[in-house]
């Protein structure tokens, strides 16, 4: 059996691998999002508050948590090939559920979309790792991240028209149907790309055990602390965008779709670029103090914003906040991949996204809280950048570690 970290004559395709798991993320990505984009017209049908989308998005990171303390042993046992296709039939299970005209069946779909987000990231870092070195680690790393904006691209400029013209049934089974097709068609790399996989490996294994090796390493503790703290905004403004937007500032549900999408595309472009800084600096730590500055201004900025906001700031704000705030978790998941110890890149990655899911499953819910007491979401920003300034705290605990 090879060792998972030694170079594998299949993975030698860069672009390929890159591809592949982008793809898996993006589409995995959009099937969380989805709900979001469409959340006036989802929270309509089921006769609630809009506010309560940040619920949904929290199951969905419970189901997250669940796989990810599992997802190297996952790995490890079927592959990470594998492993991604079962992340797409997860997700496209759960897009279906929601369809059920039940608030039960919209806990349970999102449950099951969390528990393929979830198995996403250990096996692409497997598989990444196995193509990268100290030089291009960070950037490569971030061109696959992107898949997350992506996908919330795809869910902001597809979700409302589709609702909107079709029911908002119809934008969810076609994300599922995008999710089947996708899960078929990379079947054809599984024979090279899983020969590492090991059928001895146990699936009831204590996931603790993996758990010790984030804890127990004091590098990759503060950069999977931090974490939380981005994933809590990054999550907090992709899932309110929309219903702030509509709610607060008097936009239509296109228009606020189309703020999404900025936000996510600018979150692409920050994912390439702060990627491109790191290598180029070889400072990944200085990278994410950077952005963290970055993302606490454009929240508080957004305090001031309501309905006579000239849409063009609308849109700029909104693109400084995804170019950052969304933008972060390439340089983050490049750190994790190079602190690892070796054989253990996908019980490290898997481990540290449980803190990370943490983070995103608390973010919705506390905005939801705040949003309560403040009466307004973009009051509501302003109070949670609190939230990524603690995270400038690990950010700077992490230093002490080393850059590569």
């Amino acid at each position: 059996m090879s060792d998972p970290d030694t170079p594998h004559n299949s993975y030698t395709a860069l672009p390929t691998v890159v591809c592949v798991t982008m793809l898996v993320q993006a589409l995995a990505s959009m099937s969380a999002i989805l709900p979001s984009a469409i959340a006036p017209e989802l929270a309509a049908a089921h006769g609630v508050p809009g506010s309560l989308i940040g619920l949904q998005v929290s199951c969905i990171y419970i189901g997250a948590m669940m796989t990810s303390a599992v997802g190297g042993a996952v790995v490890k046992r079927y592959g990470a090939l594998r492993c991604s296709q079962l992340a797409l039939l997860f997700a496209a299970t759960g897009g279906l559920m929601t369809i059920i005209p039940m608030l039960a069946a919209v806990a349970v779909g999102a449950l099951f979309v969390g528990l393929g987000y979830g198995l996403t990231n250990p096996p692409s870092s497997h598989m990444l790792m196995k193509v990268t070195n100290d030089r291009n680690r960070n950037l490569v790393f971030s061109i696959k991240q992107t898949g997350v904006p992506l996908g919330g691209v795809l869910a902001g400029l597809a979700g409302p028209p589709l609702a909107l013209a079709y029911g908002w049934q119809m934008s969810l089974v076609i994300g599922a149907a995008t999710a089947l097709l996708l899960m078929g068609m990379i079947s054809i790399f599984r024979t090279h790309w899983d020969q590492d996989r090991d059928k001895s490996v146990r699936l009831r294994a204590n996931p603790l055990n993996d758990a010790k090796i984030v804890w127990k390493h004091g590098g990759l503790r503060a950069v999977s602390l931090s974490a939380f703290t981005f994933s809590a905004m990054q999550v907090g403004i992709s899932t309110f965008t929309v219903t702030m937007l509509v709610a607060d500032m008097a936009f239509s549900l296109i228009e606020a779709g189309a703020v999404l999408a900025v936000l996510q595309v600018a979150g692409v472009a920050g994912r390439v670029l702060w990627g491109w800084l790191a290598d180029r600096t070889r400072s990944p730590s200085g990278v994410l103090i950077g952005i963290t500055l970055v993302t606490v201004a454009a929240a508080l900025v957004m305090a001031l914003l309501d309905a006579g906001t000239p849409p063009l700031l609308v849109y700029l704000i909104f693109g400084v906040m995804g170019l950052t705030a969304v933008g972060w978790n390439g340089v983050y998941l490049a750190e994790i991949a190079r602190l690892a110890p070796k054989g253990l890149i996908g019980s490290a990655t898997g481990s540290s996204m449980v803190v990370t899911y943490a983070g995103v499953m608390i973010g919705p819910t506390a905005i939801a809280g705040i949003y309560a007491l403040a009466g307004s979401y973009t009051a509501t920003f302003a109070m949670f950048a609190i939230v990524p300034l603690i995270g400038l705290v690990f950010v700077l605990q992490a230093r002490k570690f080393g850059e590569p």
